[in-house]
Order: C-alpha cells, then structure tokens, then sequence
C-alpha cells in the first residue's frame, strides 16, 4: 500500500486571499503552483510528508455548492491559546457560526467564504498533531468508511464505534482523519475535498485501480484533461488521486 493522504482542497472564489487568511490562521508559508493555485505548507515543509496535510486552494469562477462534508479542526494547547486563536481568526475575517451545538468548549466558525472550522480546546490526544488536529468528514456510516479508507491509505485505525472512527499515519505524525457519523440534516455544506497521492507518484494508475478495486467509483466533475483522477468512495465523497504534473 503506497498511497498517503497529503493535502485538503478547497474551491475558492479568491485562492490569493483566502490562502492568506489561512497561512496567517495556520502560521505556514504560502506557495502558488501558477495562477488560480495557492498551497499552504508548514514553514521549511519537504512535500510530502505525513507529519502535516497540507492545504490547496484552488481558484473557480463560482464554487458550487455542494455537500463534501469535509472540515477541519484546529488544535489549542492551554485554554489561553485557544481564546487567542478564536480571537486572530475573527480579526482575519472569520466569523461564528449559528450552530446549535449547545453548551460545548470548542467555538465553530467560517472561514472569509464560508467554510466552515472548528477550533478546539485543548485535548490531550492532539497535542503533537500541529495546528491541524484532524480532518473530519461527515459521514452515514464510520465502520464502513473505514472498511475503505483503512484499506485505501496506509494510515492506521486508532479508534471504531458506530458513532467515530480516527485513523492516523502508522508513523503516529500529523493529524488525525476523523469520519463522523451525522445525520442528512445536520451535514454542513463545503466546498472542500481530499487529495491523496501514491509513493511513488508513477504508480497513480495501479493505485486507481486499486480504489476501484475497494468500491471506489469514477467522477466527472469537469475536470477535463488532467493529471489527477477524480473518484468518490462508498459514500459519494469525492476525492483526488494527484499525479504529476
């Protein structure tokens, strides 16, 4: 098994801004693989590398709207930092969000265009994780998603209930993938997707197959002719496998 979850893709309206709000959130550097392309990587980064998921944003004309039903959630270390976070993000553009979560100790937020994040409080379990504890993706059935994502990406199981499963790299870096179980109505509606990629990058289209092979179907999203293959996994979540170039 070769293949590794490395970044999380977000369609943007403005990829420049939207980028810098989350460099500034996140404290990473900012690169641009042309126009329309912004990358966020922690600072002196060697991509890829499963201590961090690095973060894509990609520029369209007018992001759909449409149900990823992927997040990410920040992580804290003291009940101060937490407070500070919450506060710059707000000072970047980010904005609360109307979420009835009742009476919790993490503060949920959108981002300048509306994506929507999490900024937790200190938990143990994140505390080497880097600025990004997790990546979480709403989902109907947790044991089922891991029933392919266990298979898809070598990353290793750490917790499986009916309600949460949490898989992270077998080196034990980086954050945490978190799939949740949701209902319909709860789902918060994104513009942000997976991106995965094989080591070595050439084998891309063994790795296809194999996802195929797992329960994986084809998308077109209007894609065209590119070096990524678009899929969706059991759920319909659509995902990348990146090639090069």
């Amino acid at each position: 098994m070769t293949l590794q979850l490395v970044q999380v893709n977000f369609k943007a309206r403005d990829d420049s801004a939207l980028g810098q709000f989350w460099a500034e959130v996140l404290g990473w550097s900012v690169t641009s693989e042309g126009p329309g392309v912004t990358n966020l990587e922690p600072v002196g980064f060697d991509w890829p590398d499963p201590s961090a998921v690095c973060i894509d944003l990609v520029r369209v004309p007018d992001p759909e709207t449409v149900k990823y039903r992927v997040h990410i959630e920040l992580a804290t270390t003291s009940d101060a930092h937490q407070a500070e976070l919450v506060a710059r993000a707000k000072e970047l553009g980010a904005t609360p969000v109307g979420v009835d979560q009742g009476d919790v100790p993490w503060t949920m937020m959108a981002d300048p265009e509306g994506n929507v994040f999490s900024v937790l409080e200190p938990r143990e379990l994140y505390r080497d994780t880097g600025p990004i504890a997790a990546v979480v993706v709403d989902c109907a059935d947790p044991r089922a998603m891991v029933r392919f994502w266990g298979e898809a990406i070598d990353w290793a199981v750490h917790e499986l209930t009916d309600d949460r499963a949490l898989l992270r790299s077998v080196k034990g870096v980086g954050p945490y993938l978190e799939f949740r179980r949701t209902p319909d109505d709860e789902v918060v509606w994104t513009r942000v997707h997976l991106d995965v990629m094989s080591d070595p990058v050439e084998d891309q289209a063994r790795e296809v197959a194999r996802l195929e092979g797992l329960g994986a179907i084809r998308a077109d999203v209007g894609q065209g002719d590119v070096s990524w293959v678009v899929l969706a996994d059991p759920e319909g979540n659509e995902f990348c496998v990146l090639g090069r170039g």
